[in-house]
């Protein structure tokens, strides 16, 4: 199977997990989502926008275009409602890139600068495969915060996903 193909089907995946996570948390009261956790983005709300953050950061390196972010944990974070939906829109223009790019282009090397310095490069379809991979590592985060609140996190296995998508 060709590499552009993974890459759409974990792009929609991602989707899909997120989607269900968002789900999953509506309920809970923003006094909840904001409460201090012993997490480095200090509360569940900050660790989701921590995520779209880097989401946004690695958008741009894919497009050229400066971030403008100057942190990974900024200091504004939005009501949880606008974060949803901007996760949303951030989760369907990955979906949509991963689905322009042919093989070639999955290998195109991009340089960027890291936000806290120092150069990188990798081919735009290691980009995406991270952008994929850090999500699912910071929903493990939240899942944890999750049991701590007595909600349920979703399960949001790919195997599950694949079943699903099938």
């Amino acid at each position: 199977m060709a590499q552009r193909h993974h890459l759409h089907q974990l792009t929609r995946y991602r989707a899909w997990a997120d989607r269900l996570l968002y789900q999953s948390l509506s309920a809970v009261p923003e006094e909840a989502l904001n409460a201090p956790q012993p997490i480095v983005f200090g509360n569940l709300l900050r660790t989701l926008h921590h995520t779209y953050c880097m989401d946004l950061v690695w958008k741009a390196h894919l497009q050229g275009v400066p971030h403008g972010l100057a942190s990974r944990n900024p200091d504004h974070c939005p009501a949880f409602d606008a974060l949803r939906m901007a996760q949303a829109e951030m989760d369907a223009w990955y979906i949509d890139y991963a689905a322009s790019l042919d093989e070639q282009a999955c290998d195109d090397i991009v340089r960027f600068t890291f936000i806290g310095g120092g150069e990188g490069e990798m081919r735009r379809g290691e980009i995406l495969l991270h952008v994929v991979n850090h999500a699912t590592y910071h929903r493990g985060h939240v899942a944890a915060m999750m049991y701590g609140l007595s909600v349920s996190p979703p399960t949001t296995d790919l195997p599950v996903f694949l079943r699903e998508d099938s």
